[in-house]
C-alpha cells in the first residue's frame, strides 16, 4: 500500500507550502510523476501495488478524482481513505480492496539485487533502480571503508539513510529528478543486524535525540519501580 496526499502531490507539482490548500488539479497532473516512480518501484520486487489517498479537509472531489484517474491508467486502484476523521470505518473500502487485490493476483516477490553483488554495486543499483541517479561518488576514506567491510561483510543487504523528501539527496529537489548524483557522507556497519548504513547527503539518523533526552530522567526507585517517564 503506497500512501499518497493531494498535498504532497501538488508540491511536487511546484506549489509552495502556503499554497497547498488550494484548489490545482494541474500541480496534481505535474506532480504525479513522484507517485509514479513509487509504483514502479514497488513493481521491481514483484509485488501489486495499491495506492490508499489519505484525504485532508481542503482536497476537492477533482483532485481525488485526477488522482484516481491517473493510477488507473497505470492498472493501479486508488482508494479514497478518511480514517482520520471516521476511525476504522473510513479505511473499510481499503482494506477490502487490498484482500481483493492480494485473492485475485499472484505474488512473485523478488529482492532488488542479487546478494552475490558486492557492496558498492548494491549501493550503485538501489541509486540508479530506485533514486533515478546517474552516479554515486564518495571520497578515499568512504571507499576504503568499504572496501574492508567487503572483505568479511559482503554478503550483508545495505540500508540507505537519505532525505526522505526528494528522490535524490537534496530535499529541495521534488518530482521524480533522474541522472542526479548520489554523495555517499559515511558508511556503518550494523554487524549485529547484519547490515552496512549508506548514510547521503546532510541527514539525522535515528534516534536523533535532542542534547538532554528524556533517558536521563528516567530510573529505577528502591521499590524496583520505574520513574521519570512523564
Amino acid at each position: 500500500v503506497i500512501v499518497a496526499t493531494v498535498r504532497a502531490l501538488k508540491k511536487h507539482g511546484g506549489m509552495a507550502n502556503d499554497e497547498l490548500s488550494i484548489a490545482n488539479v494541474d500541480a496534481i497532473t505535474a506532480g504525479f510523476d513522484n507517485l509514479m516512480r513509487h509504483i514502479d518501484n514497488i513493481s521491481k520486487f514483484g509485488v501489486p501495488a495499491i495506492v490508499a489517498i489519505n484525504r485532508f479537509r481542503s482536497d476537492t472531489d477533482d483532485e481525488v478524482t485526477e488522482i484516481k484517474n491517473l493510477c488507473n491508467k497505470l492498472h493501479v486502484d486508488a482508494i479514497e481513505c478518511n480514517h482520520w476523521s471516521d476511525g476504522s470505518s473510513g479505511a473499510k473500502k481499503l482494506a477490502h480492496s487490498v484482500v481483493k487485490l492480494v485473492d485475485k493476483t499472484q505474488s512473485q516477490f523478488r529482492t532488488l539485487y542479487d546478494n552475490s553483488l558486492s557492496l558498492w554495486e548494491k549501493i550503485e543499483h538501489i541509486a540508479r533502480d530506485i533514486y533515478g541517479a546517474s552516479e554515486v561518488i564518495a571520497d578515499k576514506k568512504v571507499r576504503l571503508q568499504i572496501k574492508q567491510y567487503q572483505q568479511n561483510y559482503g554478503d550483508f543487504p545495505v540500508c540507505i539513510a537519505k532525505t526522505q523528501y526528494s528522490f535524490s539527496t537534496d530535499p529541495k529537489l521534488l518530482g521524480a529528478p533522474s541522472q542526479h548524483v548520489v554523495p555517499i557522507r559515511e558508511v556503518r556497519l550494523a554487524a549485529g543486524a547484519e547490515f552496512l548504513v549508506v548514510i547521503c547527503g546532510d541527514v539525522m539518523t535515528m534516534p536523533g535525540l535532542p542534547v538532554n533526552p528524556s533517558a536521563h530522567d528516567i530510573h529505577l526507585n528502591e521499590r524496583g519501580q520505574i520513574e521519570g517517564l512523564f
